[in-house]
């Protein structure tokens, strides 16, 4: 029976001894491990340590270098960005010059063109319109009095004055002497002359080719040559300077011409 106990205590001692043994060692291997990684950490920093130390120059860059070469860097890139844009402005000015060129050439063409149409539309209202037609004179008579010798111009009369057969390209209107003359119609006051047959004498122009005569005047005092005349306005007076009528009473020759050519006066005066 002692003996039985005694084996059990000591078994119970042996389980001891071998947990308290299992104890140590489990203790001794975690000291171990502990150590070694406390020791490999030491290393590592020692070596990190020893390369930032001796290498750490070679593997930073020149400070002052990294600058420069990166100013160097921005100024190419901003000389390349200057000549970009200053060619992207140039491009788009010059677009914005071809464009106005092309603007103002199709303004001028189209000006150029609406000038050439309103000038030809006006050519054609003034080729469509009808021109104004003037009205013929219609004359007076220029003096009161006898109708004495007609028109002759293709047939003969008889003159006193040269005691011959002649033709007469106006009419002779019988007045007294210094009696007033006046304009048949208005004109201009074309010419005052001494004719050599006819004596004093004043010619008035008148529209549509009209002209008319007065001769064998006293004075021409009252008009002068170039000045406008009205119908009926007063011009003369009644005398006998006509050389070739020099024997007649005193009267007016009294003349019309139509584009160059004599016709007769009885027919325009009214």
């Amino acid at each position: 029976m002692r003996r039985g106990r005694r084996e059990k205590v000591e078994n119970n001692n042996f389980k001891k001894l071998m947990f308290l043994s299992g104890g140590v060692l489990v203790a001794i291997i975690a000291t171990f491990i502990i150590t070694f990684v406390i020791y490999n950490n030491k290393l590592k920093d020692s070596s990190y340590s020893s390369l930032t130390t001796e290498k750490i120059a070679d593997l930073v860059p020149n400070t002052n270098d990294y600058i420069n070469e990166t100013n160097s860097y921005i100024e190419e890139a901003s000389a390349d960005i200057g000549k970009s844009i200053e060619e992207a402005i140039n491009s788009v000015e010059n677009q914005d010059n071809e464009t106005t060129k092309t603007e103002d050439k199709a303004k001028t063409e189209n000006t150029t063109t609406n000038t050439t149409k309103s000038t030809n539309n006006e050519k054609t209202k003034e080729t469509n319109a009808k021109p104004e037609k003037v009205k013929d004179p219609e004359f007076s008579v220029p003096v009161e009095g006898e109708n004495i010798r007609g028109f002759a111009k293709d047939s003969l009369i008889y003159s006193d004055t040269l005691e011959e057969w002649v033709t007469h390209l106006g009419i002779d209107i019988k007045a007294e002497r210094t009696s007033v003359v006046k304009a048949a119609e208005e004109g201009k006051i074309l010419s005052i002359k001494n004719d050599p047959r006819y004596g004093l004498t004043i010619v008035i122009e008148h529209v549509n080719g009209y002209k008319t005569v007065y001769s064998n005047l006293l004075t021409t005092e009252f008009v002068t040559e170039g000045e406008t005349v009205k119908k009926g306005q007063s011009i003369g007076t009644v005398g006998n300077s006509a050389s070739f009528e020099i024997v007649d009473t005193p009267h007016l020759h009294f003349e019309i011409i139509k584009d160059g050519e004599n016709v007769d006066p009885n027919i325009y005066l009214k």
